[in-house]
């Protein structure tokens, strides 16, 4: 049974990874957005490779039935009626909370408002210190939606390009995939439940973007309004056009264009491969035929058949409606206390920072600032980190030498892109995998004067999805410990 203190029995500083080969945790991922809620529960095996450890096999035991969100009044989530159906998934999973090592909790949506965030947190606040929490804005939900399905892995596995189309009940998230990464997102108010009807047809919950979409084919729509077959076939179908159009297989109309929630896709001459998630993708695939008083079914039809008829090959993707995370992967590394760099000292410990890694430019003589800018930027952009109110990690894979110059150009690239955190004094923290950290960290701090806390740490390597705790120094070694808590989702196993 896992330690049930803060942070569970992976997050002691006496503990050696060295004298470990494999991990098997119990991992749950609670994924709670507008529409749905969810649970699933799984084992996760961590096999060490080098200095790190990496799924190699991930078994889900248990998944228990999705859940319409539950609402007390207008978009306050009821937070009892969901506490108990965690409580209940927890029981027909035969687990006990207490067994838990690790878990990731994914809010989106209208979850995210910090009123049901502050609610839902408390159904978690035994597990605190051992679960991820993860507020998720549209980019990142259309990142971890790419990645869920399976999107992400298989586009490193033809040079064309791959989408994934996460239709859920309130928006659909679209993710450009090539070469294994997520290349661009955008996200368009196109989803199934944004009319919702109750049995006998009358409408019962009607979202402003809804009824827009309703007034463009001509349909009036009010609560308690009763619309015909052929009326709400009319709205899905504009709804399916305005998600090709967003996905950039056809020019934007000026009012798809007003319902992007991000900025626009390129326009692409095809697509390679096409996979659907996201709760609607549930009728894309046959998996179920029953409707739940939405427009589920219109909208999953006239989706396929709009794509199909711009020639993309739709694939089976590894996840529908559960293409989010499946849990979280744990371990601690002990580094060494000769090659780090923390000012103050007391800026330590800090925890579950979100962990970024640019693609930084580092082949040349000298290192260019804006590069280094740009690629940050990027970075947090992607995962909805630029108006963080809390530190982020910055991971990174130095190359080349450390020259006074090129130490200068890489800090100069890092003022540039995290002005806002620098001005709001939040740490400025720095994780490499070769042995840069002391020189990084005296460099920013002493030569270029940079006054909010410096936290330099190196031989380690982070991937995005990571989230890190970093302890106190021990005094013994003047040394650090670092647990990492990686994401897992359905495709990022390795199976044997």
């Amino acid at each position: 049974m896992a330690d049930t203190s803060e942070g569970g029995r992976f997050s002691s500083s006496d503990r050696h990874i060295a004298d470990e080969e494999e991990i098997e945790l119990t991992s749950v991922g609670v994924d709670i957005g507008s529409s749905t809620s969810h649970l699933v529960f799984s084992r996760v095996l961590m096999e060490r490779v080098g200095a790190r450890y990496i799924v190699a096999q991930r078994e889900t035991i248990h998944e228990p039935p999705i859940q319409l969100t539950p609402y007390a009044n207008g978009d306050d989530i009821d937070a009892m009626v969901l506490g108990e159906f965690i409580e209940a998934s927890f029981k027909s999973a035969g687990i006990a909370r207490s067994d838990v090592d690790t878990g990731a909790l994914i809010l989106t949506g209208v979850a995210v408002r910090r009123r049901n965030a502050r609610a839902i947190g408390d159904l978690f606040a035994a597990e605190a210190g051992k679960f991820v929490a993860v507020s998720a804005g549209d980019g990142l939900e259309a990142t971890m939606a790419a990645h869920g399905s399976g999107a992400v892995k298989r586009s490193s596995k033809s040079d064309g390009l791959t989408v994934n189309v996460d239709i859920g009940g309130g928006t659909t998230k679209i993710a450009h995939c090539r070469a294994g990464k997520v290349e661009r997102v955008t996200a368009v108010d196109c989803g199934a439940r944004l009319i919702v009807l109750d049995e006998s047809g009358r409408i019962i919950r009607l979202e402003p973007t809804g009824k827009a979409h309703a007034d463009d084919v001509g349909v009036t729509l009010k609560i308690g309004s009763q619309p015909s077959r052929d009326e709400l076939d009319r709205i899905a179908e504009v709804m399916a056009t305005r998600i090709v159009e967003a996905t950039g297989l056809s020019k934007l109309s000026s009012n798809t264009e007003g319902m992007l929630l991000l900025p626009p896709l390129p326009m692409i001459d095809g697509i390679d491969a096409l996979t659907f998630s996201g709760g609607v993708s549930e009728f894309v695939y046959g998996n179920v035929e029953r409707g739940f008083g939405d427009l589920g079914p219109q909208l999953a039809k006239h989706a396929r058949d709009k794509f199909k008829a711009t020639g993309a090959s739709i694939e089976q993707p590894v996840a529908t409606i559960r293409a989010t995370v499946v849990g979280a992967s744990q371990y601690t590394v002990q580094l060494s206390g000769t090659t780090i760099y923390i000012e103050p000292r007391d800026t330590v410990p800090l925890k579950n920072v979100p962990v970024i890694v640019p693609e930084f430019d580092f082949t040349k003589p000298s290192i260019n600032e804006n590069q280094i800018k740009n690629a940050i930027e990027i970075a947090l952009t992607r995962l909805d980190l630029v108006d963080n109110e809390t530190p982020v990690a910055l991971g990174f894979r130095w190359k080349g030498s450390a020259s006074f110059s090129r130490l200068n150009q890489f800090g100069e690239g890092l003022k540039a892109a995290l002005f806002a955190q620098l001005v709001n004094n939040q740490p400025l923290i720095l994780i490499s995998d070769g042995d840069i950290g002391g020189l990084v960290g005296i460099h920013l701090r002493e030569e270029m004067n940079i006054e909010t806390p410096v936290i330099s740490i190196d031989g380690i390597t982070l991937n995005e999805f990571d989230y890190i705790d970093i302890g106190e120094i021990i005094p013994s070694s003047g040394a650090v410990p670092v647990v990492i808590k990686s994401l897992v989702f359905p495709s990022s196993t390795t199976m044997r």
